[in-house]
């Protein structure tokens, strides 16, 4: 009986069922954000990866512990020629005589010689390249007149970009207790030469430096062993360790890093490269929105105009973790009800750029025009309209929750 009623059942299901079953398809899995884990790095003392576009610090180490720089001192150095440079006070063909001092200054050189008048443009190559410390001291004489006035320059320059832990004692970095700085405050001045002297820049990327028939290398490895690096300077002292501040630009992000303290010159270059690979690979820089342009109108009261436009003072960039481009949104948070006088330039609001629950930027929503005060009938209508609409809006929203 049962084979009997077996068989009726499978009489009921057609044969191409039975030779091609159902099989589910299965989900598609949904795109997972990854949260890196930043490098280690157990042998530096400390570092720093930051975006340059953001100046956002991307990963560290004892960013703000203060260290022996050695010649990274030079980046200051440079970053103040440069200014003297952009602000017409030196020139790049004057001739500098070198002095018994900056000839007997020792460590790494351009090999100057006493009472040599070498163009302006010729010593920038022997600091950058060679690390020449008899040219850094040359400069500095040119333009401090004395290489302590140099210094107090530097360290001025320093507070005025926001290097709170930096000091500097002289224009090359050989060792003295009160010459210090941290990797932080060196990764901002890697990011203000970059930024301010795109031109002085190009000499970071420059391999080899030929001066009176003597060829040195750049001592910074990046330039050879990883792709889109062209910058900056290394350091070695006993006391320092080795130190190097590199950058590297790719798909328009350029990151800085910034390590010190290494035990050796191939160390300090392998753990920038992991440095620069970390930040590449789980991190993109975006722009936003550019700086002056109308993002918001905005209803004004009592104003000469009914609306003003409020913008963002500078170019916004975010920088956006690797699996999280399509979660950005931005919000605008507003100061109503705005009431003339509007000034322009003034901060009206804020723009916050977030991806997913992180904010990844919030930057003031400025005015980008003036609205004075309105005549006396712009007033009153205005006033008039503006208790019948706050009126209206509390009544509605009484409505709602009834």
């Amino acid at each position: 009986m049962r084979k009997i009623v077996l068989t009726a059942l499978l009489s009921l299901i057609p044969l191409a069922a039975l030779a091609n079953p159902i099989i589910p398809v299965p989900t598609q899995p949904q795109p997972m954000v990854i949260k890196p884990v930043a490098p280690d790095l157990p042998e530096v003392k400390g570092y720093v990866l930051m975006d340059a576009d953001t100046g956002k610090v991307i990963a560290e180490k004892n960013p703000d512990l203060r260290l022996a720089p050695a010649s990274l001192t030079k980046l200051m150095t440079m970053y103040v020629v440069s200014n003297a440079l952009k602000s017409g006070t030196i020139h790049a063909d004057d001739k500098v005589r070198i002095s018994a001092k900056a000839w007997r200054t020792g460590g790494s050189r351009m090999f100057l010689r006493v009472n040599d008048e070498v163009p302006v443009k010729d010593l920038l190559q022997g600091i950058v390249i060679a690390s020449g410390n008899d040219a850094a001291v040359a400069m500095a004489e040119y333009i401090g007149g004395t290489e302590n006035a140099f210094a107090g320059l530097m360290n001025t320059e320093a507070q005025q970009l926001g290097m709170k832990n930096s000091h500097f004692m002289d224009s090359n970095g050989l060792p003295n207790p009160d010459h210090y700085s941290t990797p932080l405050d060196l990764a901002i001045l890697a990011r203000a030469i970059i930024q301010n002297f795109p031109e002085d820049y190009k000499l970071y990327s420059q391999k080899w430096l030929t001066y009176d028939k003597i060829r040195q290398p750049n001592r910074n490895r990046l330039l050879w062993n990883f792709p889109s690096a062209d910058g900056l300077k290394t350091g070695h002292t006993e006391a320092a360790g080795y130190c190097l501040v590199g950058s590297a630009k790719r798909d328009g992000m350029r990151l800085i890093s910034v390590v010190m303290g290494a035990p050796s010159d191939s160390a300090r270059t392998e753990d920038s490269i992991r440095l620069l690979t970390y930040g590449f690979r789980f991190f993109h820089t975006q722009k936003m929105f550019d700086g002056g342009t109308a993002l918001k109108t905005i209803r004004v009261w009592k104003g000469q105009k009914k609306q003003i436009a409020l913008g963002i003072a500078k170019t916004l960039y975010v920088i956006i973790p690797a699996g999280q481009e399509k979660n950005v949104h931005t919000d605008f948070q507003l100061n109503t009800p705005l009431k003339a006088p509007i000034v322009k330039g003034e901060t009206y609001g804020n723009l916050v750029v977030s991806a997913g629950s992180d904010t990844l930027a919030t930057i003031p929503l400025i005015a980008l025009e003036n609205d004075a005060n309105g005549g006396v009938w712009r007033s009153m209508a205005d006033g008039v309209n503006y208790h019948l609409q706050h009126w209206f809006s509390h009544s509605k929203q009484q409505a709602n929750n009834s």
